[in-house]
């Protein structure tokens, strides 16, 4: 099977798609191709509808969720109209075929309560809790993803109007602010404890956040950190790094904050993906309630 190397440059170039969608595009690719190695399909030409009806009833044999055969569906439809475009094939026989539906699961997120208990358990003597209080104020003061939170440099903090700057999904920009509690977080760990990481590394690193080691921290990494703040918190509740996006965009939701601008923090590119956390909690309602209806109280 051809055409794989210059898919993958269409998508870095033309698509300007992250490495993370390439990664997984291609992946979705692979999975195809050894389909049809498995068929005995040498030509993408002998591709037809019977090909992807017997393609998707492998994917719901092997129980993917509708979501993964859904991706896989739109990765290969991208595909096969690329291949049109270069006059391969003259049909996309992808283009018929529906999505799956796929439930709407409402984001989690955590309770104030539950934030104060995880802000309170770091030790902000040492370079490592000093850290750690950064990783977590940044996260739930920006929103922003782990990676984007992975990739800062200290040219992308700044500290006059207290914005981040952060490249996203598909290389998209945007600045995001942050308040206060985020602001000496980070001066705090900036000005002493990422300067005693930093001491410990072999070569120098502009990479806001570090390991131990000294050197730039993983995605995985952050996730750890987490991990151990919620054991030392007691929460019984698993916390994540996309969770802390999710409570980011609930809370200003929550507060009043407009779509729009919840939206351009979050750097969504279409409104419909923010609208997923237009849910409310039971206590928000009750308590915009018990305010509002004229006979929600005694006299």
């Amino acid at each position: 099977m051809n055409y794989w190397q210059s898919f993958k440059e269409y998508l870095q170039i033309e698509k300007n798609a992250s490495p993370y969608t390439v990664k997984y595009y291609l992946n979705d690719l692979e999975i195809f191709f050894d389909f049809l190695t498995a068929e005995g399909l040498s030509s993408l030409v002998d591709v037809d509808h019977r090909v992807v009806r017997l393609f998707l009833n492998t994917l719901y044999n092997r129980q993917l969720s509708r979501r993964s055969v859904s991706r896989k569906i739109s990765s290969l439809r991208t595909f096969f109209r690329y291949l049109e475009r270069e006059e391969v094939l003259t049909g996309n026989p992808f283009v018929q075929v529906k999505l799956p539906k796929t439930d709407t699961t409402i984001p989690g997120f955590l309770y104030q309560e539950e934030l104060e208990k995880l802000f309170e358990v770091n030790d902000l003597t040492n370079p490592l809790g000093q850290r750690d209080q950064a990783i977590l104020e940044l996260l739930y003061a920006t929103g922003m993803r782990v990676s984007e939170c992975q990739q800062l440099s200290l040219e992308h903090i700044d500290f006059f109007i207290g914005t981040v700057f952060v490249r996203g999904k598909g290389r998209k920009e945007r600045y995001i602010p942050y308040g206060k509690f985020a602001e000496i977080a980070l001066e705090t760990y900036i000005q002493d404890g990422r300067n005693t990481l930093l001491s410990k590394a072999k070569q120098s690193s502009d990479a806001v956040f570090l390991n131990n080691r000294g050197n730039p921290i993983t995605t995985r990494g952050i996730r750890e950190v987490l991990n151990k703040m919620v054991e030392r918190a007691a929460l019984t509740v698993h916390v994540h790094p996309h969770k802390l996006r999710h409570t980011f965009a609930t809370h200003l939701l929550n507060e009043g904050a407009d779509l729009r601008s919840v939206q351009e923090l979050l750097g969504h590119e279409n409104l419909s993906t923010t609208q997923i956390y237009t849910h409310v909690t039971k206590d928000h309602l009750r308590s915009v309630y018990m305010k509002s209806h004229p006979r929600a109280n005694d006299y």
